[in-house]
C-alpha cells in the first residue's frame, strides 16, 4: 500500500474538526487498507510505532536532529532550515515547503550512504510498511553511533518521500501529528468501515489495548473473531474507572443497596499479572512499572496461589517506623532512584487489593462485583504487607458517612463505593456509577479536588520573573475528544516546584495551540495536553472566558475554578483520564443544591 494514500488520508483529518467526518474519512482509509498493513496504519494515525506497554523503546531523535535530516534531505543549510522552523513553528511544514521548492541534492552529505536510484521519486513510491519498518529500525537502534545511524534512515526516508509524505513522516518522528484525532473516532472508523458494532470493538481495545492487533483482527477474521478477545496474563485491561459525588444519599442511590464501601488509599493504582513464575505490573496507565517494586513481586509469588491471575489493588507507601500509610508522593522516590533496592528499604510499601480480573483461565470481567471479590479472596494468602482492601456493606447513609469518617482517620482520601448487584460487572475504560469516589476537603468549599490538564503557562513576573507564574488546565471533554479551558493555576507551588516548571514541561512545548485544545484565553506559551495536575479551590463559578461546559448552564458562559491551588501532579494518569467536563458540569449542580439556591438558571442570571 501506498503511503501517499495516507498522506493525504492524514492531510484530510487535519483539515477536518468534526469528529463524525474525521471517522468517515477513516472508514474510507481502512476500507482501502490491505489486511497485512491495517495494523501500521492505525498506528502511524495513532502517532505511535506500538502501545507503551510493549515496553519497546521511543524513536530517539530530537529536534535538532529532525533539523539536521531535513538540512540534508532538502540540500539546505541548518541554519536556513532553523530560519524557517522559527517563521512556521512546525518541522513538518518546513520540510514540505523545502520539498516544494528547493532540488534534491546530488549528494547526500552522510558518508554518500545513499545510492542515486533510491533518490529518485520517479523509481518507485514509498510504501507504508517501508515507513514503519524504517521507523520501527530506528527505534531499536541503540548504544554507541545510534544516533548517527538513526539520522541516516530518517534523511533517506525524507529523501524518497514527497512533499505531503516528508510532512508527515516528520511531524510522526516528533510525536506532534497535529490530527486532533483521538482513539475514540479511529474505532468509530473501524466500526464504519467493516460494519461492526462500535461496542464490540471498544470493547476488545478495553481488553487488548493494542488498536493495531484489533483492527488486523477485525479485518483479517471478522466480527466473530473480535468476540473471542478475553483477558490474558501479560497483556494488560484498560482500568475501570469510578464517577465522583459527596452525597452519601445520592451516592447509594446511585450504587443501591447493600453497597460495598471501601477505603479509597492514596497510593499507585497497579494491575497485577501473574503467569505461573512471571508476574507484570501495570499501572493505571498501562506502563509496565515491575522494575519499581521488586518487593510487591514477591509478595505476589508468595500470597498468589493460582497459577494464572490478574488482580487489581492499591500500592502505597508506608511510615517504615510506625506503619501509617505516607502520601502518594513517597512512591515517586522509587522512580527516581537508581538503586531500586536501596529504594526499597528507604520507601517501604503495601498492597491493599480490591478486584480480580481473570483467574486460571476463567474470565471475571463479566461477573458481578460479589463474585470477583469473593474469588479473590479465595486466591489470596492474606498478609500485614498484602490483603484486601478494608471495605464494609453499608445500607444507609450514616453508615457509610462513619465508614468515610474512619477512612480519612486512617490516612486514606476517602471512600470508593461500588454496586453488588447482579449488573455490576467490571466496565474495562469506562467511568460509571457503578463505582463512585466519596472524597472531601475539609479545608474548602469544594467538594473535592479535580485533576485537569495542563495546556498553557504564561510568564511569571517580580519573584516568578525567569519561570511561569500560571499554569493554563484545562478539563477533558469525551464527548468531542477535546480539552476545553477551566482556569489559571497560580497558587499552591512551592519554590521549587516554580524553579523545575519550565524544565518539566520544555517536552510538550509546542509553538502554537494544540488542536484538541479549545481555549478562548491566549497563552504565553503552549503545551501538548500531556500532563495531569490535581487542583482544589474554594468553589465553581461561572465564567465568561472559560470553555469548560460553555453554553450548558447559560449562553456564553462556562464553569470555572475560584482560587485554584496547585496540590501534585498527578503522573499516573493520562490526559483523558482527567476530571471530564460532565463532572465538572454534575460538580457545579451538586453545589448549586448544597447552598440552597432554587434552580440553575436562577444563580446563572443572578451571576
Amino acid at each position: 500500500m501506498e503511503f501517499a494514500i495516507v498522506a493525504q488520508t492524514l492531510e484530510m483529518l487535519e483539515r477536518t474538526s468534526s469528529k463524525t467526518q474525521q471517522a468517515a474519512i477513516l472508514a474510507d482509509l481502512f476500507r482501502k487498507t490491505s489486511k497485512d498493513v491495517i495494523d501500521k496504519v492505525v498506528y502511524i494515525i495513532q502517532g505511535t510505532l506500538w502501545p507503551d506497554w510493549y515496553g519497546y523503546p521511543e524513536l530517539g531523535i530530537g529536534e535538532k536532529g529532525i533539523q539536521k535530516a531535513i538540512a540534508v534531505a532538502t540540500g539546505v543549510p541548518e541554519h536556513e532550515v532553523e530560519k524557517l522552523y522559527k517563521q512556521l513553528g512546525d518541522y513538518g511544514k518546513v520540510v514540505e515547503r523545502l520539498k516544494l521548492t528547493k532540488k534534491q541534492p546530488k549528494s547526500v552529505g552522510l558518508l554518500g550512504f545513499m545510492k542515486q536510484a533510491q533518490r529518485d521519486r520517479l523509481v518507485r513510491k514509498l510504501t507504508v510498511q517501508e515507513v514503519y519498518e524504517t521507523f520501527t529500525k530506528i527505534a531499536m537502534l541503540q548504544g554507541e553511533g545510534s544516533r548517527e545511524a538513526k539520522l541516516k534512515l530518517l534523511t533517506g526516508l525524507l529523501m524518497e518521500a514527497d512533499a505531503r509524505e516528508a510532512k508527515y513522516i516528520v511531524r510522526f518522528a516528533e510525536g506532534r501529528l497535529r490530527l486532533g484525532v483521538g482513539d475514540a473516532t479511529i474505532m468509530d472508523g473501524l466500526a464504519m468501515a467493516f460494519k461492526a458494532s462500535r461496542d464490540l470493538i471498544e470493547r476488545a481495545y478495553n481488553l487488548l489495548p493494542d488498536l493495531g492487533q484489533v483492527a488486523k483482527i477485525l479485518a483479517e477474521k471478522g466480527v466473530e473473531e473480535l468476540k473471542k478477545i478475553k483477558p490474558r496474563p501479560g497483556i494488560p485491561i484498560r482500568p475501570m474507572l469510578a464517577e465522583r459525588a459527596s452525597d452519601p444519599r445520592e451516592i447509594l442511590d446511585k450504587t443501591g443497596t447493600p453497597a460495598l464501601a471501601e477505603f479509597k488509599y492514596d497510593g499507585e493504582r497497579a494491575q497485577i499479572h501473574k503467569l505461573e513464575d512471571k508476574i507484570v505490573i501495570f499501572s493505571r496507565r498501562l506502563e509496565n512499572i515491575t522494575e519499581q517494586y521488586p518487593d510487591v513481586v514477591e509478595m505476589v509469588r508468595r500470597c498468589v496461589k493460582a497459577k494464572e491471575a490478574i488482580i487489581e489493588g492499591e500500592i502505597v507507601a508506608i511510615d517504615p517506623n510506625t506503619g501509617e500509610f505516607r502520601p502518594f508522593q513517597e512512591l515517586m522516590h522509587r522512580k527516581r532512584k537508581k538503586d531500586i533496592y536501596e529504594a526499597v528499604k528507604e520507601y517501604p510499601v503495601v498492597v491493599r487489593l480490591f478486584d480480580c480480573l481473570y483467574v486460571d483461565g476463567e474470565d471475571l470481567t463479566t461477573k458481578p462485583l460479589s463474585v470477583r471479590r469473593e474469588k479473590l479472596r479465595s486466591i489470596v494468602e492474606e498478609t500485614e504487607e498484602f490483603k484486601l482492601a478494608e471495605g464494609i456493606l453499608v445500607e444507609n447513609p450514616k453508615e457509610l458517612e462513619d465508614f468515610f469518617l474512619k477512612a480519612v482517620s486512617s490516612g486514606c482520601e476517602g471512600l470508593v463505593i461500588k454496586a453488588l448487584h447482579k449488573d455490576s460487572i467490571y466496565q474495562a475504560g469506562v467511568r460509571g456509577w457503578l463505582w463512585v469516589k466519596y472524597k472531601r476537603d475539609y479545608k474548602s468549599e469544594m467538594s473535592d479536588s479535580v485533576d485537569l490538564v495542563v495546556v498553557g503557562a504564561f510568564y511569571g513576573r517580580g519573584r516568578r520573573a525567569g519561570t511561569y507564574g500560571a499554569l493554563l488546565v484545562a478539563a477533558y471533554d469525551r464527548a468531542t475528544g477535546t480539552f476545553k479551558t477551566v482556569c489559571k493555576v497560580g497558587s499552591g507551588f512551592t519554590d521549587e516546584d516554580l524553579a523545575e516548571l519550565p524544565k518539566k514541561l520544555e517536552p510538550y512545548r509546542i509553538p502554537h495551540k494544540h488542536p484538541r485544545v479549545d481555549s478562548e484565553i491566549e497563552a504565553d506559551v503552549w503545551f501538548e495536553p500531556a500532563l495531569v495536575i490535581e487542583v482544589i479551590g474554594a468553589e465553581l463559578t461561572l465564567s465568561p472566558i472559560h470553555t469548560c461546559c460553555k453554553g450548558r448552564i447559560k449562553p456564553g458562559v462556562g464553569i470555572s475554578i475560584r482560587f485554584p491551588r496547585f496540590i501534585r501532579w498527578r503522573p499516573d494518569k493520562r490526559p483523558e483520564d482527567a476530571t471530564s467536563t460532565d463532572e465538572l458540569y454534575e460538580m457545579y449542580l451538586r453545589q448549586l443544591k448544597k447552598i440552597g439556591t432554587a434552580t440553575t438558571s436562577e444563580v446563572a442570571e443572578e451571576t
